[in-house]
């Protein structure tokens, strides 16, 4: 069983980083180029508010659910799954918002802002920082006992 669950594990690693690898082609983004130049000084991009928000939803979605199941398979437990899809859920709902306000209308004073937040969207941050929590947790309550 756990030579399935560390398939499955770098299985879901691998497909996360082909979101990443592929965002080009698979996630329409003015805003990359944008912000691999010197943004600070450029004039943003013509941008499609809802196709942008779709992608970048769908892009927060797909790494949302691959990060979930590398949860599970770490952990086993139906309570870190259900507090980790509450907090994406809830982390979905004030970035997406977030992000909308800054797209709307973009300004030059709001470009690192919106950076920060849309890599809050498109990469699997909360990942990176949900697993070393929950194994520091599930740690700790072994040493309390």
């Amino acid at each position: 069983m756990k030579i399935i669950k560390w398939v499955l594990g770098i299985g879901c690693l691998i497909l996360l980083v082909s979101v990443r690898l592929f965002e080009e082609v698979l996630f329409h983004d003015p805003l990359v180029d944008f912000f691999r130049s010197n943004f600070t000084q450029a004039e943003p991009p013509a941008l499609e508010k809802w196709k942008l928000m779709s992608l970048t939803s769908a892009r927060f979605f797909i790494n949302t659910l691959l990060s979930l199941i590398i949860l599970y398979l770490a952990f086993s437990k139906k309570s870190i799954l259900k507090f980790s899809g509450l907090f994406y859920a809830g982390s979905f709902i004030i970035l997406i918002g977030v992000f909308y306000y800054l797209l709307s209308p973009l300004k030059a004073e709001n470009y690192m802002f919106l950076f920060y937040v849309r890599r809050f969207l498109i990469q699997p941050l909360f990942l990176i920082l949900l697993l070393p929590a929950f194994y520091y947790q599930q740690n700790i309550k072994k040493t309390d006992l």
